[in-house]
């Protein structure tokens, strides 16, 4: 057959890698030979079977399904592997294109995403937003499936439609009247307040104080108390203390929300998560993994917070695999033929019984446990995470409360949450980061002691053995607690508060006196 007989088609769409949308240029050729289908340039299983589906939805919408000619279908670039089936309405608009029952033109400067059913139905894919933002910067329109409708809308510059079935993408390309674009989601100015109240939790005064500056500062948690003291219902009250997520911060958030393929709720976009994995989760469940490397629950809790209950009952090995991304806040997945990089700045939030048998007072006589049988149940917890973890707070019991008759609390979630996003706008202001993340130079400069306070902190370091990355991070505390005391320079009493939330550190130190 001649060249002239060859017919040619160019259609744009995107892969996912990662939280990228690397742009792959479906091309189509219809050519004289014996009829086939042929699909090219890595595509994996899902991607082959869109062979069929293609097809059948084509017959499907009532249009004509190019006959004895061999069809090759190349997805370029040929060196990235294919997933899944967001490539089956690039590959049917490239068909219809290459048949002329749809002008070339009328894809020039369009992205097509979604999934075929064989009626020609479309169905929504995962990882919608990274694709969009990507197609948005370079000034092309993106045509996606009406599942993907509440993802896109958060997008607030775009050129986006949204379509039911192949037939409406055909009718939006070739008629005089498109599809409307998607309208953007209006931001509002405050959120509504649905989070759990710190009024709710009865006494615990202290670890209510450690709520207001782990939010204030953005620090790492660990609750400390026998069962029934209320460390899960504190923990679970830490969110409505965050303010809310900026446009920015809350399309990244998204965006790894689109990737996973949970479900979008428009309300929620900008709303910080709290995840709360079960202690026999595996490692690869808690930072990410598989083929292709998915998210794991610290890049679902980005900006978010991370609980972990029952601490000492999660495999050492999991624990440990948290330390690289406490610190870097991201976390990169290499396999054989991928390395994904995720994002993972959360919040860790950690609650844990003192003794395996639930309850350790100091007294002997009353504990089921042995001094070494506790030691041995908390050193399954290594001491690098622990130093990682800016405050450990006691949750005692405390008989005294229920002694008291339970009334109805004035709400004080809104008024700590007011306190917490004028602090952490003065720290922006300061040092263009939280307190918790700042760096030596930045401590250096922010943090300085005077000769007696810095004696007086050094002396407390060396008496519970800690280390210096746990010097580092009690400075951070000490300077939040200034910062909410209005106080431009760290003073001896918040070095003193900062000190007292070591409360593991001092159960260690007990333990070995025994």
């Amino acid at each position: 057959m001649g060249a002239r007989a060859l017919r040619l088609a160019r259609v744009y769409t995107r892969a996912l890698q990662g939280i990228d949308a690397p742009l792959v240029t479906v091309e189509v050729c219809l050519a004289g030979g014996l009829p086939a289908f042929s699909m090219v340039g890595l595509p994996q299983t899902g991607v082959r079977e869109a062979r069929d589906r293609v097809r059948s939805a084509i017959l499907a919408s009532q249009y004509d399904f190019p006959k004895a000619v061999k069809i090759t279908v190349n997805l370029a670039p040929a060196d990235l592997p294919k997933y899944g089936a967001r490539y089956d309405l690039a590959i049917a608009i490239g068909i219809l294109v290459a048949a002329e029952q749809i002008p070339e033109k009328a894809v020039v400067g369009r992205e097509f995403y979604g999934e075929l059913t064989l009626n020609g139905d479309l169905r929504g894919v995962s990882g919608i937003l990274p694709a969009m933002m990507a197609c948005r910067d370079e000034g092309r329109e993106a045509v996606i499936p009406a599942d993907n409708h509440n993802e896109a809308a958060v997008l607030q510059q775009q050129q986006c439609v949204a379509a039911i079935s192949l037939r409406d993408v055909v009718d939006h390309l070739i008629t005089p009247h498109p599809l409307p674009y998607i309208k953007p989601l209006q931001l509002s100015g405050e959120l509504a307040d649905s989070h759990l109240d710190v009024a709710d939790v009865i006494g615990q005064q202290q670890a209510k104080r450690a709520l207001l500056l782990a939010a204030a500062g953005g620090h790492h948690l660990l609750f400390v108390g026998p069962p029934g003291t209320g460390k899960t219902m504190l923990a679970q009250r830490l969110l409505g203390l965050l303010p809310a997520l900026s446009e920015s911060e809350g399309l990244a958030v998204a965006a790894v929300r689109s990737i996973s393929g949970g479900a979008q709720q428009q309300q929620d976009w900008r709303q910080r998560a709290l995840r709360n994995p079960h202690h026999s989760c595996s490692a690869a469940a808690l930072v990410g993994g598989g083929s292709p490397p998915q998210p794991g629950e610290i890049s679902l809790a980005h900006k978010g917070l991370l609980f972990l209950d029952e601490l000492p009952e999660f495999s050492r090995h999991v624990l440990d695999s948290l330390r690289e991304p406490l610190e870097s806040g991201q976390v990169t997945i290499s396999r054989a033929a991928h390395q994904i990089t995720f994002p993972a700045q959360f919040q860790l939030v950690c609650a844990l019984n003192p003794s395996p048998c639930g309850h350790f007072d100091g007294n002997l006589s009353s504990a089921r446990a042995s001094p070494d049988q506790i030691i041995k149940y908390l050193g399954r917890l290594s001491g690098p995470l622990l130093d990682r973890i800016d405050m450990q707070v006691e949750v005692p019991r405390q008989p005294e409360v229920l002694k008291q008759q339970v009334s109805v609390s004035e709400p004080i979630s809104p008024q700590w949450r007011q306190q917490v996003i004028a602090c952490r706008a003065l720290q922006h202001q300061r040092q263009h980061c939280l307190n918790s993340e700042m760096r030596p130079a930045q401590l250096a400069e922010h943090c300085l002691l005077s000769g007696d306070d810095h004696d007086f902190l050094v002396r407390a370091i060396e008496q519970f053995s800690l280390s210096h990355r746990a010097y580092h991070r009690l400075l951070r505390l000490a300077r939040t607690i200034a910062d909410l005391d209005q106080s431009a320079t760290i003073m001896r009493k918040h070095l003193a508060e900062a000190l007292s939330f070591r409360a593991l550190d001092r159960l260690l130190q007990q333990l070995k006196q025994l």
